[in-house]
């Protein structure tokens, strides 16, 4: 194909699978990394605590559709390929720390924010409530390719998993699902309930 033929998909496909190795490595770093530090936490839980960290590489069509939906009116411009580059995002490579009871959350940010102190913090928020903290920046494993980390409740944790999988996972298209007001309302509504029966939990396991 020739070069003027390739389109951006092309050639941020063809930089996805360049850049592959480097985002493993990444991947690896910091799920070793992070399993290390966690160790003292997850050595002096109560029995009925759990404590979980979960690594995943975004995949390549993934990574595409997340870059096209920051575009104006998610349309790359075909003019200008050299606008884009898969290195802009923050999560190629990403683990998550899942604890319950969530009384644990805000240890665990502290135990890791001591050894990326450096990083950016961007927290995920829904109408001003925090639902997770999340991080993001450079590795000793790259120095292109960031990595982000996220410390949240395993039950919402959970529930994330399954609603990606779901919506974006399967079609591109279903991504609009997500946008759709009634379900995003659903979506608060599922949170909302899996904090309430954390925090009923925890009320009652404090009381034995």
């Amino acid at each position: 194909m020739a070069d003027a033929e390739r389109t951006v998909e092309d050639r941020l496909r063809e930089e996805y699978f360049t850049l592959l190795p480097e985002i493993n490595r990444v991947a690896d770093r910091l799920e070793t990394e992070i399993r290390y530090l966690m160790l003292p936490v997850s050595g002096v839980l109560h029995r009925h605590e759990r404590l979980a960290v979960k690594c995943r590489v975004k995949s390549c069509e993934s990574a595409l559709e997340k870059l096209r939906r920051r575009q104006q009116g998610r349309i790359f411009q075909r003019d200008r390929p050299d606008l884009y580059s898969l290195t802009s995002l923050n999560d190629l490579a990403g683990v998550r720390v899942l604890a319950f009871p969530p009384s644990r959350l805000a240890e665990i940010d502290r135990v890791l924010r001591n050894e990326f102190h450096s990083w950016t913090s961007d927290p995920v928020e829904d109408d001003g409530e925090l639902q997770a903290f999340k991080y993001y920046g450079y590795c000793r494993a790259s120095d292109k390719v960031k990595g982000e980390y996220q410390v949240v409740s395993m039950l919402t944790g959970l529930f994330w998993e399954v609603e990606h999988s779901a919506i974006y996972k399967p079609d591109a298209r279903l991504g609009e699902i997500g946008l759709h007001l009634g379900m995003r309302q659903r979506t608060r509504e599922v949170v909302k309930a899996l904090r309430a029966f954390e925090d009923q939990f925890e009320e009652l396991a404090r009381q034995d």
